[in-house]
């Protein structure tokens, strides 16, 4: 074959050499973005997985936020006390020597200001409790100590007994009561659970 002839097959074979390489290039990149890009479609996945799952977590803890919250205030130390004061009760004394009276104001230490509104509420009924049974009381039981810590505990109970709860004085300071009990008594709270925390006396005069 002449030089002449072999020229142009070399010429054509080159530019299908050179095509042949440009496809196998281009093949490579889009494999190379194939790649990348289904990497990428997986982690995006991942990513959208775990931000699903850290606000399933928040959510789950978030009715716990209140309670958290409340048992926080409840454990403040910190936290004012909420008073409420009574009229001063002035009453006749149960003394069979003499006409005795006694003039006695009250402050009730409660849970929370709503407590507060509520013992209001029931005012009449507590006052009523209260004046029953400082009249069943003598002036000698009254000047003394333990008749004054005795009378908190018996005017809590009385307070108490209008909003439905039942406190019992404990046995060592209970006086006796003649009064028949009642044949079905509701179980009484445990000390915590009463919305009258103590009761104190702001004046205490006895005539």
């Amino acid at each position: 074959m002449s030089a002449a002839a072999a020229a142009p097959a070399a010429a054509d074979a080159a530019p299908k050499k050179g095509k042949k390489k440009l496809i196998i290039i281009v093949a490579a990149v889009v494999a190379l973005l194939g790649i990348a890009g289904g990497g990428a479609a997986i982690f995006l996945k991942q990513k959208a997985a775990a931000a699903a799952a850290a606000e399933e977590e928040e959510g789950d803890d978030a009715p716990a936020a209140p309670a958290k919250a409340a048992k926080a205030r409840k454990d403040d130390k910190h936290t004012p006390p909420v008073f409420v004061p009574l009229d001063p009760f002035v009453v006749n004394l149960a003394d069979r020597e003499a006409d005795r009276f006694a003039q006695v104001g009250i402050t009730l230490e409660v849970e929370d200001a709503k407590v507060g509104d509520e013992i209001k509420a029931y005012m009449p009924a507590i006052r009523n409790n209260i004046l029953l049974l400082l009249a069943h009381k003598t002036s000698q039981e009254l000047m003394e100590a333990e008749g004054k810590e005795l009378l908190a505990k018996e005017v809590k109970r009385e307070a108490l007994r209008p909003m439905g709860y039942e406190y019992e004085v404990p046995e060592a300071d209970a006086e006796e009561d003649d009064t028949p009990k009642k044949k079905k008594k509701k179980k009484a709270a445990p000390e915590e659970e009463f919305p009258i925390k103590s009761v104190q006396f702001s004046s205490f005069i006895i005539q």
